[in-house]
C-alpha cells in the first residue's frame, strides 16, 4: 500500500489548509503525524474505522479536522487545517493500518501504523 499525501504549502497565520491522503481498501484506521524542524514525529489526528471515532492532539483540538470517504472502494482521509499558527509548521504524514491496536491509545502510536505516506510540508507564517 502506497499512500499518498497532498495539500501542503505556504499560509499565513489564522489561515486554512486541507491535506488529502490516499490509500486504500485495507487501510481503514488512518491517522495524520507531524514533524518540525529538529523535532520528533508526533501525532495530530486519527480516524478509527469503528464508529469512524475521531481523535486529535490537544494543541490542534478544535482547530483542524479530519474525515474520510471512499472514493472507487478506497480510503481517502482528509485533514482540515484551520486558524494555523507558525507552531504547525511541520511536514505532515499520513499514516494508515488495517487493524486497530490493543493498547490503550494505540492511535497516537508510530509503531501502531503499517504504511506511510512521503509527506507534505506545512509552512504558516506570522
Amino acid at each position: 500500500v502506497q499512500l499518498q499525501a497532498s495539500g501542503g504549502g505556504l499560509v499565513q497565520a489564522g489561515g486554512s489548509l486541507t491535506l488529502s491522503c490516499a490509500g486504500s481498501r485495507r487501510t481503514d484506521n488512518m491517522a495524520w503525524f507531524r514533524q518540525a524542524p529538529g523535532g520528533e514525529r508526533e501525532f495530530v489526528a486519527a480516524i478509527i474505522r469503528d464508529r469512524d471515532l475521531t481523535y486529535y492532539e490537544e494543541s490542534v483540538e478544535g482547530r483542524f479536522s479530519i474525515s474520510r470517504e471512499k472514493v472507487n472502494g478506497e480510503n481517502m482521509v482528509y485533514l482540515q487545517l484551520n486558524n494555523l499558527k507558525p507552531d504547525d509548521t511541520a511536514i505532515y504524514y499520513c499514516a494508515a493500518t488495517a487493524y486497530a491496536g490493543l493498547r490503550r491509545n494505540w492511535y497516537r502510536q508510530l509503531d501502531q501504523y503499517a504504511y506511510w505516506g512521503p509527506g507534505t510540508q506545512v509552512t504558516v507564517s506570522s
